[in-house]
């Protein structure tokens, strides 16, 4: 049996099969950013989901196209645009780049594709005539564009297919104009707006007048463009889900550009809420935290990345301080048993060994079960650490053991804490305090401990003589 995923359009976890009819490559696409800020701690746990799932079908040997898209142009923007003065390329090239150095602390690997939707207004303008072409779209008196759900639905087309939505409530060509609204607001959605004052210099021209695309519009242009009109996995938060999501359903499947039998998207995968200190985040309650704010407080990506992946993917979870202490002793248990196999192990390098693979994958491949994950990991240091203060693993099994340990990074990417290199003065306490063992002076060799220990700095006496350790 392979990897299983809960499919939201279908309701149930399902048998991943590809599109590929060799079955080995997989287009994956992601909601990408919102660059009128900083983006804030909900919003990378998708990223770091997204990445979780990019990873693990590379480790089970699949070939994966990842794009994820830029949104840089929609009404948020815009607004910020016109309160700032400053142009729309100058405003958004300052958070693209700040979400891309956030992501890389967060050892996210870069989609291989990053779409701007400014660089592809042609293909939404195609989409949307094409749209229009089949009456599925018309123009409104505001000389707008707009989707009609009636006339999809006339097509033996299903509006609803991710969210149960209650249509009978649907007036015929009422219409919202908003990015954002709700399910109980179902209505005609906005293809392309027509030009506002309110939109200063942010806008195009088209076949219907200058203007600018609506923001579902741009993700069915961009992943149809660089994955084609059918493809494998599409992720987001389930925030999403409505109306952003089904409105790209709608849209792409409207224009009939995929193979007969065959769906826009195959899989759909939703990520959960995530609260912090156990209530919505609100810059008022001040547990509003981007990842730069989480740094300032002596946090690592690392750390915060570990904490993300500690709860499965469908289920809220709570974000805390305390939390991010615990990833932090938790990954200390990992170092430590790392640093202790490769002090075995040497420069000896060995194919990994089965029994931490064998329990990681058959985790995985329940729908991500994180948690079984993590504890085939712990069970593993447990057992290698008892295994190593017995003097029962030799040097190549501990390079066996590494192997392993490196194939499930690889996925979980948490990597290892950096070894610091202890400064010339704490180098000297240390040989002092060796001098001192030596000479039997066991109550200076103790206050020589104290001393390192309150410069940051703990000793770990081991057979092949003392380490020094940084006190994180």
């Amino acid at each position: 049996m392979g990897i299983r995923f809960f499919n939201t359009l279908t309701r149930k976890i399902e048998e991943f099969e590809p599109l590929d009819t060799a079955g080995k490559k997989v287009g994956m696409y992601c909601c990408g950013p919102t660059v009128y800020d900083l983006a804030h701690i909900g919003n990378f746990r998708t990223f770091v989901f997204s990445d979780l799932v990019r990873r693990y079908l590379e480790f089970r040997g699949y070939d994966v196209r990842h794009v994820m898209n830029i949104t840089d142009v929609e009404d948020k923007i815009i607004k910020r645009v016109r309160e700032t003065g400053i142009p729309l390329r100058e405003y958004t090239a300052r958070y693209e780049a700040e979400f891309f150095r956030d992501l890389a602390e967060l050892r996210c690997l870069r989609p291989h594709v990053t779409p701007r939707a400014t660089e592809h207004i042609g293909e939404m303008i195609e989409l949307i005539a094409r749209l229009m072409d089949r009456g599925i779209a018309y123009q409104a008196p505001d000389r707008s564009i707009y989707f009609s759900i009636e006339k999809y639905r006339g097509c033996g087309c299903c509006y609803g297919q991710l969210t149960r939505l209650n249509l009978d409530e649907l007036r015929p060509g009422e219409r919202v104009a908003s990015d954002d609204y709700a399910k109980e607001s179902v209505a005609d959605f906005a293809l392309w707006k027509a030009r506002v004052p309110e939109d200063g210099d942010v806008y195009w021209p088209s076949p219907w007048g200058e203007g600018r695309p609506g923001w579902h519009i741009e993700c069915s242009a961009m992943s149809m463009k660089h994955l084609g009109p059918s493809f494998d996995i599409h992720l987001g938060g389930e925030d999403l889900m409505f109306p952003h999501h089904e409105d790209e359903i709608a849209q792409s499947e409207g224009a009939a550009l995929q193979q007969s039998g065959r769906r826009f998207v195959k899989y759909w995968l939703h990520g959960a809420f995530l609260l912090v200190e156990g209530k919505k985040m609100a810059k008022s309650l001040g547990n509003f935290f981007t990842l730069r704010d989480l740094l300032a407080k002596g946090f690592t990506g690392r750390e915060v990345r570990y904490l993300l992946l500690t709860a499965h993917y469908r289920e809220p979870f709570n974000f805390t301080l305390d939390g991010l202490a615990g990833a932090r002793a938790a990954l200390g248990r990992i170092d430590e048993c790392l640093g202790k196999l490769r002090e075995l192990a040497g420069n000896l390098r060995a194919e990994p060994s089965a029994d931490l693979l064998d329990a990681f994958g058959a985790a995985m491949d329940d729908d991500l079960n994180v948690s079984a994950g993590w504890a085939a990991v712990f069970e593993w240091v447990r057992e290698t650490n008892r295994r190593i203060a017995g003097g029962s693993l030799s040097q190549a099994q501990a390079a066996a053991e590494l192997a392993a340990w490196e194939r499930v990074d690889s996925v979980f990417a948490v990597g290892s804490r950096q070894e610091v290199e202890a400064p010339p003065e704490i180098l000297a306490l240390l040989e002092q305090r060796q001098e001192a063992r030596k000479a039997r002076d066991f109550a200076r060799a103790d206050a020589l401990r104290e001393k390192l220990k309150a410069n940051g700095w703990l000793i770990e006496d081991t057979p092949k003589g003392p380490r020094l350790k940084k006190i994180q």
